[in-house]
């Protein structure tokens, strides 16, 4: 009889990473790692760090009862072009946290979360479907972020923060506190460089650098 078969889709850096949580995941559901691969559909290897590497098709091929897969692509756009992919192919999105991650009250998390060791989510916070929150980045009381956001390392999502669809916060960055009744807004699509301190909130497409963080010259 066929069984559940699991995989990390992407097996580039952020895949490799994700690719422990997802293995301490399903043997501590009694299921054996030979059951769980990477896809990735420019293989790299036959094998990457001790798990089998397959394509798309190749996954599908496999006899299974059920498929599961995290989406551990950086780039969102493509991220939300293969969360369609899968659903249409009947796949279910793959929610994985570290065993160190902090979850407090009153969280809300979409589907096909991906959140690494030492995230911190605080207090009354919605997340939207396929957010990535790479190490060491915190998301603070009475934030709201949208779909397909992610967070480099060591991001610093202060109080009352709202993040569009799409927005990418780049390493280190930090993000003020919003008041009650008017949060800091990052807008769709919006990214904030690298050790970036945001004061203000960004428009929609727009890249902001430096401190205070202001939009990026195009000179």
């Amino acid at each position: 009889m066929a069984e559940a078969i699991f995989a990390v889709y992407g097996a580039s850096g952020f895949g490799r990473e994700i690719m422990p949580l997802a293995r301490a995941k399903i043997l501590a559901q009694g299921e054996p790692s030979e059951r769980l691969y990477f896809i990735d559909d420019n293989l790299p290897a036959s094998h990457v760090n001790g798990q089998q590497v397959v394509t798309y098709s190749e996954f599908l091929q496999i006899p299974a009862s059920r498929r599961v897969v995290a989406l551990a692509i950086a780039n969102s756009q493509i991220r939300e072009r293969l969360a369609a992919r899968c659903e249409a192919d009947n796949i279910e999105p793959w929610s994985l946290q570290a065993g160190n991650v902090i979850v407090l009250d009153e969280v809300e998390i979409s589907s096909g979360a991906l959140l690494s060791p030492f995230v911190t989510l605080t207090s009354n916070i919605k997340i939207g479907r396929y957010f990535h929150a790479n190490i060491y980045s915190y998301v603070a009381h009475d934030c709201n972020i949208g779909d397909f956001v992610t967070f480099a390392p060591g991001v610093k999502c202060n109080g009352n923060v709202t993040i569009e669809d799409h927005a990418y916060i780049g390493t280190g960055a930090i993000l003020k506190q919003g008041q009650p009744n008017q949060p800091l807004i990052v807008g769709k699509g919006a990214v904030i460089g690298m050790g970036a301190v945001v004061t203000k909130s960004v428009p929609a497409g727009t890249v902001v650098v430096g401190n205070p963080a202001r939009p990026l010259s195009k000179d």
